[in-house]
């Protein structure tokens, strides 16, 4: 990805990913698509998401953003990443060490994608749509233009 607009996505989809490990306790997404308008992240869950429970999410993931959190990263070799993250959406062309993302003390994850420097640069969060079907929750999201 290399628009500014992608890689405020891209970093919201990991504040995503971690809201809903700790709120509904999922894993992480198993599929994603993000571009610069919209993007959606695909779940395994067990049921439907109900409204209260997609508020919270959109609720969550905003307050994340907003606590201006720096987005950096490390590296790790690989066995020992293997050791801490799950690396199933990393191509086996990912180089050894892996590159670790953080957001700030919140999240961290393998990530081979183009990021902001800190969450107050993504905006607002807005979660769009959501979708279950055959254990797939989807969730739909946009972010707001910046000013």
């Amino acid at each position: 990805m290399s628009t500014d607009d992608e890689r405020r996505m891209h970093t919201a989809e990991h504040v995503l990913n971690q809201v809903m490990v700790r709120l509904l306790g999922t894993g992480r997404a198993f599929s994603t698509h993000i571009n610069a308008r919209k993007s959606k992240c695909d779940y395994r869950f067990l049921r439907p998401l109900s409204e209260e429970e997609a508020r919270a999410v959109e609720m969550a993931v905003g307050e994340v953003l907003a606590l201006g959190l720096p987005v950096t990263e490390a590296y790790l070799p690989r066995k020992v990443a293997e050791e801490q993250f799950d690396l199933f959406r990393l191509p086996e062309t990912a180089s050894d060490p892996l590159r670790i993302v953080r957001v700030g003390g919140y999240d961290a994850c393998p990530c081979i994608g183009e990021h902001v420097a800190n969450t107050s640069e993504i905006g607002t969060f807005r979660l769009t749509t959501h979708s279950y079907a055959d254990g797939v929750l989807r969730l739909r999201f946009k972010l707001a233009a910046l000013a």
